[in-house]
């Protein structure tokens, strides 16, 4: 319930949206590099804090502030559990999860909104429809598109894309309804109904819109959820008239489309392809016979041979992946990068775009374990490397590292730019066996003449390994 607010009120509260504003747009700024990333993110939570007791000033003292301490309260302890209890391994579903909590929120609010502003069906004007009907639209398609996500990542239900005979034509079909409904809703034609079709049809459409979408693009579909929500948020800050609402929701909604777009280019495959073509639902063999240069067979190392190999080695280049992240071997992997440095190997780390299950998972799993950020390259600055480089440790990166992007034209991820670590002297993957990765798309790396098998747990493998190169 909004309380009387005096004018200087009024303009101590706009600062502090002002100042909040500010806040969120520094912190973006500093979260771009990880020497200063901890510093933006104290400033966005400084700013969120700021907004918060602003808008507490907004309420009515005696009816409203406990609604507010109950959902500070609540919401803080749940964030403080999750931050605590959920492992790195499972931050994936939690961003996932936190978003749809994020878009389902947007679309709440703009409903109980809505049915405020129509107590006895009384019509609306359109430009309240129009913000209300957005916000509700964009915000249930990205809760209950996160929700899919949520459950494909947690492995709840199959990662593979789910498809179905005119699968287009039913989305198409319920977008239109969604139109139709929507612009019932902002012409108060039977307005109250129509929205709540609009809802609904939203909801569902959020559901089969995931569904479609395979493993490997998951990164990418989580980014588009995230600029989703943003988006709505931004919508549900026009419905209350709040500009911090506005100012935040406009800058996740940006940044998360930006984003979106360079994942996309990074996998040389358009948005669209990613949300319509179905990748990884028919695993595709990209074995010798389709032009691979593979043998046929693999062969399979120990842990001797390996560590001898790291250990007299001038330059190794380790490759992490989802395999890593599962293991949560990024200490040990840490810890043997600075056992090879004591031998004088230089060691790098390759880092692909969309490795792991969201934007930055493996950047994030290696600054956990203190990596130097120097040392993580980029796919661009590290692919003209691998033929120098003697040794590279692919670490369950299977689908960035497969030699079929570049040579199978036939292979889903024909074009897709990916880690050249066939070009390298000598290439061990630790992989704990030889089942596709989660596109679900055999790589002819591991049949190459120069590919040695490491097989087992990662962060087992690697504890023999330190132990072995120390040994040396």
């Amino acid at each position: 319930m909004p309380a009387e607010i005096t004018g200087a009120n009024q303009i101590a509260i706009d600062a502090a949206y002002l100042v909040t504003g500010i806040a969120f747009i520094l912190g973006l700024r500093f979260l771009s590099n990880p020497k200063t990333a901890r510093l933006g993110n104290t400033i966005s939570m400084a700013g969120m804090a700021l907004a918060l007791i602003a808008t507490g000033f907004q309420l009515d003292f005696g009816a409203a502030w406990w609604i507010l301490a109950v959902g500070l309260g609540g919401g803080a302890a749940v964030g403080i559990y999750s931050a605590r209890a959920v492992k790195m391994t499972a931050m994936p579903q939690m961003v996932a999860l936190f978003n749809g909590a994020g878009g389902g929120a947007a679309a709440m609010v703009a409903t109980a909104e809505f049915l405020r502003e129509n107590p006895g069906l009384n019509p609306v004007s359109w430009d309240q429809s129009l913000a209300v009907v957005l916000s509700t639209i964009i915000g249930a398609i990205s809760f209950t598109g996160s929700i899919v996500a949520f459950l494909k990542l947690q492995e709840l239900m199959t990662g593979r894309p789910i498809t179905y005979p005119a699968q287009q034509v039913v989305n198409g079909a319920i977008a239109l309804a969604i139109v139709v409904a929507a612009g019932m809703t902002i012409a108060n034609v039977d307005a109250v109904p129509a929205y709540f079709v609009a809802l609904a049809a939203a909801a569902l459409l959020g559901i089969l819109f995931v569904l479609p979408i395979g493993g490997a693009d998951m990164p990418v579909i989580i980014s588009l959820l995230n600029s989703f929500t943003g988006l709505a948020a931004a919508m549900t800050g026009f419905v209350l008239g709040n500009n911090v609402l506005i100012i935040s929701g406009a800058l996740v909604g940006a940044s998360g489309t930006l984003l979106t777009m360079l994942m996309s280019k990074a996998m040389n495959r358009s948005i669209a392809n990613v949300l319509f073509g179905a990748f990884g639902k028919v695993s595709t063999d990209a074995g010798p016979t389709q032009g691979s240069g593979g043998s046929g067979t693999v062969r399979e190392a120990t842990v001797d041979d390996v560590a001898t190999m790291l250990a007299y080695a001038k330059h190794v280049v380790i490759v992490p992946g989802y395999g890593m992240a599962v293991a949560q071997a990024q200490h040990s992997v840490r810890e043997l990068a600075d056992q090879l440095e004591k031998k004088g190997v230089e060691v790098k780390y390759a880092i692909h775009p969309v490795a792991g299950r969201m934007p930055g998972h493996m950047n994030v799993l290696l600054a956990e374990a203190n990596v130097p950020y120097p040392a993580l390259c980029d796919m661009e600055d590290i692919n003209p490397e691998f033929p120098r480089t003697d040794v590279a440790l692919v670490i369950g990166a299977n689908d960035v590292t497969n030699p079929a992007a570049r040579n199978v034209p036939s292979s889903p991820i024909y074009g897709m730019p990916i880690l050249d670590v066939d070009k390298a002297h000598n290439v061990v993957v630790l992989k704990r066996s030889m089942k596709p990765g989660f596109a679900g798309i055999d790589n002819p790396l591991y049949e190459l003449p120069n590919t040695m098998m490491l097989f087992g747990d990662a962060k087992a493998s690697i504890d023999n390994l330190i132990g072995a190169v120390k040994a040396l």
